[in-house]
């Protein structure tokens, strides 16, 4: 456990070695990008090689940072951290190969890329509230630039409205961190002491502590109605920011949700819980039913990312162990999948077609044109559809199950999500790879255009993520056995059963 600390290091210092290095050459920068990404994403695995699943956080660094304010640098991990380390790592290596065409101010682009990630690895590490916050903000800066610089369609829209809401969420999350340190005779933002101080809370500000904090985070997450920033965001971002976005970024507000909120305001999340239950259902049916009938091969991707994020907050508002567990292995199994979406549709399609519409690609016969391209969508589809044997089948049977227990009803509805996904999943991957179904088309087929072939990086990058989602749904035991462990901490036991510890 102790090279963990070192995947937020490496990823900092990769981010200073890219920038030089691109001064120089793009392809040094490239290189500076991946190995550090992979040293990261090596660190996560050879951690998780030995690691031994406990109920509690394992302690890794604790020391003084800001005495007078007691907030302390403390780093810790426990299963449903590891989980997702390695999620992390893997998607931003995955996110370096694609991105190797990347050639305007390649350094600048990889080591906002590279400050992204070092954030993410340090939210994820951390037990201090304080500490997690401003990970938190340091992950979410990097996106604007890279959207606005790198992106297309309204770019600086795109950014902007991502990071007006994003900021907008971290507002509310400091507004509960500082009432409830306050609320607590200001002696720790360690989230544990804040725990055992929120038990002498009133209930009336366990309930607002809990609306400002769960709501900050689960704007990120991609919650109905404050979801509208991810389709356009993921629409303007560049293809690895995509990636990022869904794969990683939107899981930081899920994580806080879990993290954060819950343990510390048990009361204030049994009194919310039905109301955040009905908006995730909201969410998942609404995003789906849009994606739908969406033009815009990327914002059906965008859709499909609150949709299925919606079952990450329906698995959380559960409030049993089984939910909450199905909830984290779909944070990982969603991470796999979105990414491998939105390579296949930002690099592998619109990069060659330049072209995202339906319509036009519907007269391009992609699938003889980039055989390579078409199969990794059937299987990303698939895997994104909840098909078995891929990571989505045993992330959302395990949240619909756990859901069950709670609420009948609630299952029901959010089954209607999985057909409604199958449905726009089926209609896309038709329209947009094997064309028109017109019967009175000619029945010679036309020949296919030529494009770019799928370059080696973009083969190797879209077979990690292929055989993550396949290994994960064959065997996700894997996960589920250090996530488990995890949720049977007193804390979470407490948040779990919306009473105090």
């Amino acid at each position: 456990m102790n090279a963990l600390p070192w995947t937020i290091y490496l990823s900092f210092a990769g981010a200073v070695l890219a920038l030089a290095a691109g001064a120089r050459s793009a392809a040094a920068a490239r290189w500076v990008a991946l190995l550090t990404a992979a040293a990261g994403f090596g660190a996560t695995l050879f951690c998780a090689v030995g690691f031994s699943p406990t109920p509690s956080l394992q302690t890794i660094v604790n020391v003084p940072w800001i005495a007078e304010l007691s907030i302390r640098y403390h780093l810790a991990a426990d299963g449903i951290s590891l989980t997702l380390l390695v999620l992390t790592g893997l998607a931003a290596t995955a996110g370096v190969l694609f991105s190797w065409n990347i050639e305007e101010r390649t350094g600048e682009f990889f080591a906002l890329y590279l400050a992204l990630i070092g954030g993410v690895y340090g939210v994820f590490l951390s037990a201090d509230a304080f500490t997690l916050f401003v990970f938190y903000e340091i992950a979410i800066v990097p996106k604007y630039f890279l959207i606005a610089k790198w992106g297309s369609t309204n770019r600086e829209y795109g950014a902007m409205k991502l990071v007006l809401y994003s900021f907008a969420g971290s507002a509310l999350v400091l507004a509960g961190l500082l009432w409830a340190y306050a609320a607590g005779g200001g002696k720790s933002f360690a989230l544990s002491d804040l725990a055992a101080a929120a038990t002498h809370f009133s209930r009336a500000q366990q309930l607002g502590m809990f609306a400002l904090v769960f709501l900050g985070f689960a704007v990120l997450a991609g919650m109905f109605p404050f979801h509208t920033w991810a389709p356009t965001g993921h629409v303007a971002a560049p293809t690895a920011a995509s990636m990022l976005l869904a794969g990683l970024v939107m899981k930081l507000g899920a994580y806080g949700c879990l993290r954060v909120a819950l343990p510390l305001f048990p009361v204030g999340f049994a009194f919310w819980q039905p109301t955040i239950a009905w908006l995730a259902i909201a969410g998942i049916l609404y995003a789906g039913l849009v994606a739908l009938v969406q033009d815009d091969f990327k914002f059906v991707i965008g859709y499909s990312s609150v949709s299925h994020m919606g079952f990450v907050l329906l698995g959380l508002a559960a409030g049993n162990a089984q939910a909450a567990g199905g909830a984290v292995l779909q944070m990982f199994s969603h991470g796999i999948i979105a990414g491998l979406l939105f390579a296949v549709v930002g690099r592998m399609v619109y990069d060659r077609t330049h072209t995202r519409k339906l319509a036009d690609l519907r007269a391009l016969p992609l699938h003889r044109a980039l055989p390579f391209a078409a199969l990794t969508f059937v299987l990303a589809g698939l895997a994104s559809m909840g098909m078995p044997g891929f990571s989505g089948f045993p992330a959302e049977l395990t949240i619909l199950v756990g859901v069950w227990k709670t609420s009948p009803l609630w299952a029901a509805f959010a089954a209607g999500g999985v057909l409604i996904a199958a449905a726009f999943t089926l209609r896309v991957m038709q329209i947009s790879f094997f064309g028109t179904t017109d019967k009175s088309a000619p029945r010679r087929p036309a020949p296919a255009p030529r494009f770019e072939p799928i370059t080696l990086p973009e083969r190797a990058g879209a077979m990690v993520l292929i055989a993550a989602t396949v290994y994960v749904g064959l065997k996700p035991g894997v996960l589920l056995d250090w996530i488990m462990p995890a949720l049977q901490s007193p804390l979470m036991q407490a948040a779990l059963k919306g009473g105090a510890p």
